[in-house]
């Protein structure tokens, strides 16, 4: 028989406390609505516990929209717009919920600065998938609300698929810093790698490998091509080719490009196993 018990990570739920839409199918001595908020730092840690030092479960990008249910001792417990993640955010990285983003950052990292000026300070370093909303321009700049004035070319319309070819920008990643629940360009884990590929090509991914396992459609090894991906227990890597892979990685400890071969051999090696499977987004 399945398991029909909602997943935790992505349950607003808890023992004390639920979402109010989730009355009648979660037990909760009380239930509320979430308030929207979004995020207002280049990025925002989701962690375990209301904690500067727990783990981090996820990462938000600015703009990106959170559902806060509770705030303790300076952190925000909700869900995540983007994809459903659970967890516990810094109060400060998030702010009142404004208009509906019109663009996106559609390279791997861009600065926004003070004034539409090259030589003006910059006020943050944005990530790939960043949301922002265009409300003025001047000459090749435009500016976003709570972030500064970008190069206008280094975003892209929402709705607009910056590349038709996520194995490209997963490859862009090259030489990131491995991060455990990252998703920025600054560092990221191998499934936020897939997700930041993914969306970049207009394509939805959950968050989780196990998750991205399940949503996606299973292929034979054989037929393996550019794009697809190969999962092993707790990872996942994307195919550059028949032969090579491309992957953030604890091994590397960065994104890195590998032949397939050499990491089935090393992974099985330190205890993981083989491949569990291989799918076609």
């Amino acid at each position: 028989m399945p398991d029909l018990m909602p997943d935790p990570r992505l349950t607003l739920a808890r023992p004390d406390l639920a979402d109010l839409a989730l009355e009648g199918i979660v037990a909760a001595e009380r239930y509320d609505a979430p308030k929207a908020r979004q995020v207002i730092s280049p990025a925002a840690a989701l962690r375990k516990a209301p904690a500067a030092d727990a783990e981090q479960w996820n990462q938000l990008l600015f703009g990106e929209r959170f559902a806060v249910l509770d705030v303790q001792d300076g952190f925000a417990w909700g869900q995540a717009a983007r994809d459903g993640y659970v967890g516990w955010v810094a109060e400060a990285d998030l702010g009142p919920l404004g208009a509906l983003a019109t663009h996106q950052v559609a390279v791997l990292r861009t600065y926004a600065f003070g004034a539409p000026d090259i030589k003006s300070r910059p006020t943050g370093l944005y990530s790939l998938g960043a949301l922002v909303t265009v409300e003025a321009r001047d000459g090749r700049f435009a500016k976003a609300a709570g972030a500064g004035w970008f190069v206008e070319a280094h975003l892209a319309p929402i709705g607009l698929a910056t590349t038709v070819d996520p194995a490209a920008v997963a490859l862009s990643f090259l030489g990131a810093p491995y991060q455990w629940g990252g998703r920025e360009s600054l560092g990221l884990d191998c499934s936020g790698l897939v997700q930041q590929a993914l969306a970049a090509a207009g394509k939805a991914a959950p968050r989780d490998t196990d998750m991205q396992f399940n949503a996606f459609q299973p292929i034979d090894e054989a037929d393996r091509r550019r794009g697809d991906l190969v999962f092993w227990k707790g990872h996942v890597a994307i195919l550059l080719d028949p032969d090579t892979i491309v992957h953030a990685n604890a091994h590397h400890m960065a994104v890195a490009v590998e032949p397939l071969a050499e990491a089935v051999a090393r992974i099985d090696a330190a205890g993981v196993g083989l491949p569990t499977g291989w799918r076609r987004i």
